[in-house]
């Protein structure tokens, strides 16, 4: 069977899909380590984060939206988050069963630590790499994910 030629911007996409697949990994192992004192790990501190982050208190299912992962392994990790007392529920007065979930105290006070951790290390991985090259960086991945996300939803 005949590999399908693919144009000089497929292979350098290719290329940069495979590396993200790395950093991925690399990238969720350096902050599992970083918050496990916490009692944390990268995917937990992630749903803290996505809670911290909306401007109002949001069901599972629109954190997992927010995040573009899968409904049911959030709603696993929040469970697991409110058996720890980092996150409530509270009914949600537009929906009867999709209760929305709060940060507790004990979860903001464990945010706040996890963002304590994470500042002088990322400001150590970013030295030698210039601001504008993570900037544009930053804005391809931005336009990658845009089209995925279409993509996707035009296939659903």
């Amino acid at each position: 069977m005949r590999a399908i030629k693919r144009s000089p911007a497929g292979d350098a996409m290719t290329d940069l899909i495979l590396d993200l697949f790395r950093v991925n990994n690399l990238t969720l192992t350096w902050g599992d380590r970083l918050v496990a004192p916490l009692g944390l790990t990268s995917a937990r501190w992630q749903i803290l984060g996505a809670i911290v982050g909306a401007d109002r208190a949001q069901p599972v299912a629109w954190l997992a939206r927010d995040l573009g992962a899968n409904r049911q392994n959030v709603q696993r990790i929040v469970n697991d988050l409110a058996h720890e007392g980092l996150v409530t529920f509270e009914l949600n007065p537009h929906h009867r069963r999709a209760h929305l979930v709060v940060l507790t105290d004990k979860g903001l006070k464990t945010y706040d630590a996890a963002i304590r951790l994470y500042a002088p290390k990322i400001n150590s991985l970013v030295q030698g790499l210039p601001v504008e090259e993570i900037k544009t960086a930053g804005r391809l991945i931005k336009a990658l994910r845009k089209k995925l996300e279409q993509e996707v939803s035009a296939d659903a």
